[in-house]
């Protein structure tokens, strides 16, 4: 009797595996909460020793200045050069991957994210860890799924598994992860995805735990309410969360535009503007260096003077949108903790100082405070509120986070429309899915039903033949274009209007700066007919979210009413 190796063993459990995507998917969801695990833990190890050698306790006042600008000037050549994708925080690129590139990361991606982001924050630059780690966790999650040849559907499904398990460890929330990675990464709390986002989420932590212990990243009092009237100073600490992440938010995308319109050629230079900036003015004041996290924690205990925070809040917010738009890599979420522990320490101190007998310690407000800027900044107002209760492990904190965070967020919402995520993709001509997308998840989707071919009427065509082809298609209205460069929209009516035909061409007749409606693959057919009948044509072009000027396919109003059941009208013709 033949006895089989370990190694052929283990090789037919994974064919078998291969053949069931879905016990696949399972298996991986525990390799990949392992392995981003033990990554994340490396990652925060290997940051806060090179940053102990960066600065040394005692060190030359010199350093603050000079390391920042060095570590921004070497990083940034090596992004520019090497690794392009490992630029930013990581949030933006990863919903990339998703929505756009089939679940797609790249190893390189990967290492250089790692290594370069952790020289980075080592350095000093005035960005976070948390973001970073989201995209690492995705593109091992991704890697992983290509390596045992899953399908691009499944491997996309992997890569919010990767979110998760990421902040897990980075954050040690298992359960504000697993929101996050459904209420941001996807945008749908009722994703199918959750068993694995779960399991992923609470393996990571378990590895957290082993290998690091039972710490919470802040150590905060316990939390208690003096007086009934304390709801109405969080509801004040809501608005000065909400204006001050407005602020935040605005000037980093205002920079960023500046930066976006200088030469590319300046591209690996410009993370030394970021360098610069948060060297000089951690030269006067070093806690705004780097992420911050041991401030934050004395802030949270009740040990700081007013002056220092509410100057340390104005000056984290420039640092960190500065160091962010020049194109350092770093996230966002540890500055925004950092931000809103100023600003509600900011609030408590002078509630206490006017009420000291009806109002808990300024360290209360703080705390409260890291979930109110979290909200207005990353606008994920159910993820705040757990991850803040993680952190403390103190159910009586939850009533008075929720009055600010709405407060916040609804402000939030209401001077700057688009979320940051969002806005920064916009800045690079990329559009990620918004709520209206997300809706009717059960609906079909204007992928299923579209024309993936059709002829485009080039810009030189003359205004007579558009219209005959219009009177043959059945259409009022067509596309103007070619194939991968759509320049705009003709219709009927207007073609009606021109009084040359022969001697007009469409070219002439549309602007290529006029807006038109446009609906993506993943749109609901809902959507589409709401845009056809506001618009009041039959035909919708459906671009690309990385360029809306690439045509995908073509949809009309005959398509979509086939879809819903409604028989098409005698005389509607297909588009050619």
């Amino acid at each position: 009797m033949v006895v089989p190796s370990p190694r052929s063993t283990l090789r037919r459990w994974t064919e078998q595996l291969r053949n069931r995507e879905d016990q696949l998917t399972v298996v991986l969801s525990l390799l990949i909460g392992v392995l981003v695990g033990l990554v994340v833990v490396a990652f925060i190890l290997l940051t806060g020793r090179l940053a102990a050698q960066m600065y040394p306790a005692g060190g030359a006042a010199w350093r603050r200045v000079v390391i920042p600008v060095i570590g921004a000037l070497i990083t940034g050549f090596l992004l520019f050069r090497y690794f392009p994708n490992a630029r930013g925080s990581g949030i933006p690129q990863t919903k990339y991957a998703i929505f756009i590139n089939d679940g797609y990361i790249s190893l390189k991606t990967v290492l250089g994210k790692f290594f370069l982001c952790s020289a980075s924050l080592a350095s000093g630059i005035a960005l976070g860890r948390e973001g970073p780690s989201v995209q690492i966790g995705a593109g091992i999650a991704s890697v992983l799924g290509r390596r045992f040849g899953l399908s691009k559907e499944s491997v996309k499904a992997l890569v919010p598994v990767g979110c998760s398990a990421a902040l897990a460890a980075a954050f040690n929330t298992p359960i504000a992860a697993v929101l996050f990675s459904l209420e941001e990464i996807l945008g749908d709390l009722h994703a199918p995805v959750l068993g694995t986002v779960v399991i992923s989420s609470a393996t990571s932590w378990i590895v957290l735990h082993l290998l690091l212990g039972d710490e919470p990243l802040f150590h905060v009092p316990a939390y208690r309410l003096i007086h009934p009237m304390e709801f109405g100073i969080y509801a004040i600490l809501g608005v000065v969360g909400g204006l001050g992440s407005v602020c935040f938010v605005k000037l980093l995308l205002k920079l960023r535009t500046l930066f976006m319109r200088l030469p590319k050629s300046t591209r690996w230079v410009q993370p030394v503007a970021g360098g610069l900036v948060v060297g000089l003015l951690g030269w006067f004041m070093p806690e705004v260096l780097g992420v911050g996290y041991d401030y934050v924690e004395q802030v949270l205990g009740g040990d700081f003077p007013l002056k220092t925070v509410a100057l340390l809040a104005a000056l984290k917010i420039v640092a960190t949108a500065t160091c962010y738009s020049s194109g350092n890599a770093g996230g966002i979420f540890g500055p925004s903790l950092f931000i809103g522990a100023m600003m509600g320490g900011a609030v408590g101190s002078v509630a206490h100082w006017l009420l000291p007998h009806q109002t808990a310690g300024p360290g209360a407000y703080a705390l409260i405070g890291m979930g109110t800027a979290f909200a207005g900044i990353v606008r994920t107002p159910l993820t705040s509120v757990i991850m803040i209760f993680e952190l403390t492990r103190d159910y009586s904190i939850i009533v008075p986070l929720m009055i600010s965070n709405l407060i916040s967020f609804f402000i939030s919402y209401r001077l700057q429309r688009e979320p940051i995520y969002e806005a920064l993709a916009l800045q690079e001509g990329v559009y990620l899915p918004t709520g209206e997308s997300r809706r009717g998840l059960e609906e079909i989707r204007v992928g299923d039903v579209m024309h993936s071919t059709a002829a485009l009427f080039p810009a030189d065509m003359d205004v007579a033949t558009a219209r005959h082809r219009l009177a043959e298609m059945g259409r009022n209205v067509w596309l103007v274009g070619e194939l991968n460069s759509l320049y705009g929209m003709v219709t009927l009516k207007k073609l009606e209007e021109i009084k040359n035909p022969s001697s007009t061409l469409l070219n002439q007749v549309v602007n290529p700066e006029d807006r038109f409606p446009y609906v993506y693959l993943d749109h609901p057919l809902s959507l589409a007919l709401e845009r056809m009948g506001s618009a009041g044509t039959d035909t919708l072009p459906v671009v690309s979210r990385a360029n809306r000027r690439r045509v995908q396919g073509v949809i009309n109003m005959a398509d979509v009413l086939g879809a819903f059941g409604v028989k098409q009208e005698q005389g509607s013709k297909k588009p050619t």
